[in-house]
């Protein structure tokens, strides 16, 4: 008999997926703030990960519904060299349908909360991003609850 159930394939390399943890656990300051704000569905009901595997390379932030990338930029990505690195990395990010927003880590320590008002932006000006309905207290649900008791 034979086995029906393959064994998946994983688009990502083993190599990959390790970096990608190595920077997870590693972040940098300015990763961990911003991460504060975007983790489970904290910035307008979007959901992010972190540390994501795409290609060759690992991008800091995702939010897949939106077709959004963030990257928080240290001082090195200033250098000429680094600065046409990233322009290919963005390129192919491009090719592959996702939009890339770039900030420095400087902006994140003293601007956090002009980046995540340009990030909303860019979340709420995205025509593929359906967010989840709110659940819990202030929800419609509950709403149509406490007005159905009320009547």
């Amino acid at each position: 008999m034979i086995d029906s159930r393959k064994e998946p394939e994983w688009q990502v390399t083993r190599t990959m997926r390790s970096r990608a943890r190595s920077l997870r656990r590693d972040s940098t300051d300015a990763e961990r703030r911003i991460w504060s704000a975007l983790r489970a569905h904290r910035l307008d009901g979007a959901g992010f990960r972190r540390q994501k595997p795409i290609g060759p390379y690992v991008v800091d932030f995702i939010c897949e519904t939106s077709r959004l990338i963030i990257e928080l930029d240290g001082g090195q990505h200033f250098e000429a060299e680094n600065q046409r690195r990233d322009a290919r990395r963005d390129a192919f990010l491009s090719d592959k349908g996702y939009r890339v927003l770039r900030f420095n880590n400087h902006d994140v320590m003293v601007n956090k909360e002009g980046v995540l008002e340009t990030i909303a932006a860019a979340i709420g000006s995205s025509p593929s991003l359906t967010l989840p309905r709110k659940r819990g207290r202030g929800s419609d649900a509950a709403a149509a609850r406490t007005q159905g008791e009320s009547k």
